[in-house]
């Protein structure tokens, strides 16, 4: 039940849902090292598969908050029909969580009535969101690390500021974007910038994942640059109503 305390943090928002239907489809990540499923990312599709372009089109500042809301539960109430045994990223809308502890509140009611446990679930915050206020992002942090849940740092190059909000945050994840893998092993410049990037996260301790990897030699490269956790059409597309398992992986 909602309380008033919640209601005026969230805007009186809190019991709200987004005014138009989507689905959840599921991309993996893998871990090239032992050679297994890391975790699937959810993503949002339309009802009929439509692309997460179409669906996001119909988020407005209105319903941004129930938009985002309603993505977390989908993810985890579809992952668990699914039965997955693996981590669970889910993306979240920084400028949408209003007050953190009390937007979790939805999120934390699916993970109890669906039986997914809380440290099993990284949530996905994305540099393409420009951060309008960073103390705010840290609370959202702090906050999700003390209910057990990791933090990852999605689509890195690709946006706003990436090696300041590392400064500032230090998420457990950091997430290359597609902009930086790209041709990598052909490419003097992206190598030198993935090199730095490996530097600095080990002296952080942080993860990193390469995202949207399409050709082998692209693997390869990275792989030889300490990096096992890769995600991209190389290995699986995302499904609709199923997970990708181990067996099909082109490993």
């Amino acid at each position: 039940m909602t309380t008033c305390d919640e209601r005026a943090r969230c805007g009186g928002k809190c019991d709200d849902r987004p005014d138009f239907p989507f689905l959840m489809a599921f991309q993996p990540v893998v871990d090239t090292a032992l050679g297994r499923i890391h975790a699937y990312e959810a993503l949002v599709r339309g009802p009929n598969g439509e692309s997460a372009a179409s669906v996001l089109a119909q988020v407005t500042e209105e319903n941004r908050y129930a938009f985002d809301q309603a993505c977390r539960v989908k993810a985890i109430e579809t992952a668990s029909a699914l039965g997955t045994d693996r981590r669970l990223n889910i993306n979240f809308m920084p400028n949408a969580v209003y007050h953190p502890e009390a937007c979790l509140r939805l999120t934390l009611a699916a993970a109890r009535e669906h039986g997914f446990p809380l440290n099993r679930i990284t949530f996905e915050f994305t540099e393409d969101e420009r951060i309008i206020d960073r103390e705010h992002l840290r609370g959202i942090i702090e906050t999700y690390r003390r209910h057990g849940f990791l933090t990852a740092l999605d689509d890195f190059g690709a946006g706003y500021a990436g090696l300041s909000l590392l400064a500032d945050f230090q998420p457990d994840i950091v997430k290359i974007d597609r902009c930086i893998v790209a041709d990598i092993d052909t490419d003097k410049p992206r190598q030198a910038i993935v090199a730095g990037l490996t530097k600095t996260a080990e002296m952080l301790d942080l993860t990193v994942v390469a995202e949207g990897v399409e050709r082998r030699e692209e693997v390869d490269i990275l792989r030889g640059m300490g990096i096992r956790l890769f995600q991209g059409f190389l290995f699986a597309r995302p499904t609709l109503g199923r997970l990708v398992p181990d067996s099909e992986i082109a490993w």
